[in-house]
């Protein structure tokens, strides 16, 4: 396990069995930003049930969408819900409003990054959210220290083309870890 010092930044973390917090129960959340200051990140594997992006593009009066039109909208977190968040591969980006996290992620908050999915103009893999995970300063190392959480290195074969079902699956996998051998408790050696 990363020490909780570390820049976490293009992680993923991997909610822990018996996650207190039924908001993040089975949760894969990667990491955009982390700090002294504290971290965001978007969860990855919780599409929202009543929402797809052809439903968004149609209430923010944006043409188009095509095959889009059916990607779903993910429940990114419980901070800002009603904000819009599209992580993407890196290849696309906005000079005002993209935030690279990686070569291989970046994450766009702007109307523009919808406008050019429904053109087809926009990056080449994404996953559009309402909302963010966000902790203040040691929060999140806290948290670590508590094992609520597990880190991996984030790959876009997890992020983007794993289903969503699968994910935290596929996120201890890439781990070693199977789940069955997760205790929903952790301990102190």
């Amino acid at each position: 396990m990363e020490n909780a010092s570390t820049n976490l930044t293009g992680k993923l973390l991997i909610a822990m069995p018996g996650m207190l917090d039924p908001r993040f129960d089975h949760s894969v959340v990667f990491i955009c930003a982390h700090s002294p200051e504290g971290a965001m990140g978007l969860v990855v594997n919780k599409p929202a049930s009543d929402i797809s992006l052809g439903d968004l593009l149609q209430q923010l009066g944006i043409p188009g969408g095509g095959e889009t039109s059916r990607q779903p909208i993910f429940y990114g977190g419980p901070v800002e819900t009603g904000r819009g968040f599209v992580l993407h591969s890196g290849e696309y980006g906005i000079d005002s409003g993209t935030l690279r996290v990686s070569d291989a992620f970046a994450m766009t908050a702007t109307r523009e990054v919808l406008e050019d999915i429904a053109r087809g103009h926009g990056p080449r893999v994404c996953l559009p959210a309402l909302g963010y995970a966000g902790w203040g300063p040691g929060q999140l190392e806290g948290e670590l220290r508590e094992n609520a959480w597990l880190t991996a290195e984030a790959d876009q074969d997890i992020v983007f083309e794993t289903a969503n079902a699968d994910k935290w699956e596929a996120a201890l996998a890439r781990l070693g870890i199977s789940p069955l051998a997760l205790a929903g408790t952790g301990g102190h050696a």
